[in-house]
């Protein structure tokens, strides 16, 4: 994740790394989200380095799309010989 900010940096692009999310119900915070990366305050960044994605990684940008009410999330895995990503878009309610 070091060298993604970096580059992040060097093009000046605004972001946040390991952005917080508070989850509430029904007024009571209930739990603490992590976002890897949050760039401009519009796109999340879920970096991983696995041998495949698992619903519960789609899942959790997913999750993270609804509470940081971010419009596109990206799902991107590094252990593989080509960068692999999924790219999700916050359905409006």
């Amino acid at each position: 994740m070091r060298k993604q900010c970096a580059l992040l940096k060097q093009a000046g692009v605004p972001f946040e790394r390991q952005k917080v999310f508070a989850l509430y119900y029904k007024g009571e915070n209930i739990g603490t989200y992590f976002a890897d990366i949050v760039v401009e305050n519009k796109v999340i960044l879920e970096l991983k380095a696995v041998s495949e994605f698992h619903p519960a990684m789609e899942a959790q940008v997913i999750n993270y799309l609804k509470l940081s009410q971010c419009e596109v999330g990206y799902l991107i895995n590094f252990n593989k010989p080509r960068v692999e990503w999924r790219r999700f878009v916050r359905k409006r309610e």
